[in-house]
């Protein structure tokens, strides 16, 4: 029996820093605290990294009003402490650095009043991270400290800062720099001190200028949009940037790219883009579905376990997969198709097999189409082949061109509907928007049937947004819909394509003498194709 007085068994509290902005540099004990919490209690930031950590019964709670200001530290404990005090796991996630710019102490102290027990796990800093990504150390062997000045403090003595063989790392300067460096230079620090202005680091909106303490104040770019979370550093070792830089180097740093996909498609494509620097948003165009009649399918796996088939050709991996989930049905794997010969077109075709344990026998060395497929397609002769059968899973919209060329070779071709493709639901109203007014940097269009399918459920991109196109019938299709296209992949596979926009936008960059250029910084002027 339960006391009507009885009080719940305290929770857990744990206090997250997210470091610098990029979600994969939490920490592994604050992933782990995240995923397990049942309360988080968060500002929009700080929420943005743990988002894709959270459990889907975590109720998350927001340090700030409807009217988007920050509650008060009072608030925000009380937050925390009524959630633990029910007994749950309750994860109080702050932006940045709360270690370093002492954040962490207002966050902690009502907790430790009500007399909870309460853990911290330490970010990585985004003064050393910054540093890092930006291409240099904090100190090094002709410099003999680090010092770290909260610019928010009012009574700052900077005639103690003047010494260039001490780095200078400046936070919460925004709206205040232009003053601060005043102050450094008539407290005698050299005006030819290398100044570096840092925004969003590690994130794809990463961006730094470099420039001196004499020019800084005349340097727009350098004070203007100095945003929370910035940081500024003063030190001779910013010089090491020719040598030690790699992230600002990636090609498409910052971009943000449209990738239109069928819903099922799970490739490399959107983690290829992170490492050249690029973020993806990915719009699902197409809806891969099963057959609507699917005996034809049931009565091809049985031609190919009876020795039905000489060849089986895949032009697509959704062929690919919908001829193995159906083997899989009827508890067959692979072993079925030995003795058949197989045919594959493109690359994604093929690693679709070799997934699947197949090898195939014949793929196109020119280029991944039927023609090139038909080109290497040996003719039906009686006297080698003792089948005359090819079996061609394809979708219900696909062309006949590959079975009309197999007849004219001589052979009998039986084709089946593998898969349906159906046009996706609309994205949300943001996404159409920002895809009509050149929110996105460029757009990859991996098949003709993406590009009709983008433009009818969420309209043309704008004029400004870069078109990688896979293929010349891919291209074909987006002249039509009115897009001019500025890539086309040397081959028809998604590596060759990402690598050609990587291309493009290293040239660009080169060209406009800007390493941080990219398109939605500018909505007008000419576009060179690349080929």
């Amino acid at each position: 029996m339960t006391s009507k007085n009885h009080k719940p068994t305290p929770g857990t509290v744990a206090f997250v820093a997210t470091g610098p902005g990029d979600p994969e540099l939490l920490t592994l004990r604050a992933a782990d605290i995240v995923r397990n919490a049942q309360v988080v209690v968060a500002d929009d930031a700080g929420l943005t990294a743990v988002r894709e950590l959270l459990a889907e019964d975590t109720q998350v709670l927001s340090t700030t009003d409807d009217s988007g200001k920050p509650l008060t530290a009072a608030s925000r404990g009380k937050l925390v402490v009524d959630a633990a005090k029910n007994g749950q796991s309750v994860v109080r996630v702050l932006a940045g650095d709360p270690v370093l710019d002492g954040r962490l102490a207002a966050e902690v102290t009502p907790v430790s009043k009500a007399g909870l027990a309460f853990e911290i796990a330490p970010g990585v800093s985004p003064v050393t991270a910054g540093a890092a990504y930006a291409g240099f150390t904090l100190s090094a062997a002709d410099t003999h400290g680090v010092c770290v000045v909260d610019v928010e403090h009012s009574k700052i003595d900077w005639s103690t800062y003047t010494d260039p063989a001490t780095t200078l790392v400046l936070i919460n300067a925004h709206g205040k720099l232009p003053a601060v460096i005043r102050a450094l230079l008539d407290a005698g620090r050299a005006e030819d001190s290398p100044v570096l202005v840092l925004r969003n680091a590690t994130t794809i909106e990463h961006e730094s200028t470099v420039t001196t303490l004499g020019e800084a104040t005349a340097n727009a770019r350098a004070t203007v949009a100095l945003g929370e979370g910035s940081i500024v550093v003063i030190s001779r070792t910013i010089e090491q940037r020719d040598a030690l830089g790699w992230f600002e180097h990636r090609p498409l740093l910052g971009w943000k790219v449209l990738v239109p996909r069928t819903r099922d498609e799970v490739g490399p494509v959107a983690e290829t883009l992170r490492r050249l620097g690029a973020v993806t948003i990915e719009v699902p165009t197409i809806s891969v579905e099963p057959p609507r009649t699917p005996q034809q399918m049931e009565r091809a796996v049985q031609g190919m376990v009876s020795g039905r088939f000489e060849w089986v050709a895949f032009t697509s991996p959704h062929a690919v997969r919908a001829v193995r989930e159906k083997l899989q049905e009827y508890g067959l794997d692979a072993r079925c198709l030995a003795g058949m010969k197989v045919a594959a077109i493109g690359q994604e075709s093929v690693d679709a097999l070799l997934e699947m344990g197949i090898r195939p026998d014949l793929v196109p060395a020119a280029d991944a189409s039927t023609a090139a497929l038909l080109d290497e397609w040996p003719e039906f002769s009686r006297h080698e082949d003792p089948i005359n059968r090819v079996f061609i899973p394809r979708a219900d919209i696909a062309t006949e061109a590959l079975a009309e060329g197999l007849v004219a070779l001589g052979w009998e071709v039986e084709e089946v509907t593998a898969y349906r493709t159906v046009r996706a639901a609309p994205p949300a109203a943001s996404i159409r928007d920002a895809i009509k007014s050149g929110g996105y940097d460029a757009a990859l269009f991996t098949s003709a049937s993406t590009v009709r399918n983008l433009v009818g459920i969420a309209g043309k991109p704008h004029a400004s947004t870069v078109i990688a196109c896979i293929g010349p019938q891919t291209e074909a299709t987006a002249q039509e819909h009115g897009l001019r296209v500025d890539v086309l992949a040397p081959n028809p596979d998604v590596r060759s394509l990402i690598t050609a926009l990587a291309e493009f936008a290293k040239t660009a960059r080169e060209e406009a003498g800007d390493p941080q250029w990219r398109p939605t910084r500018r909505k007008a002027g000419a576009r060179r194709k690349v080929t």
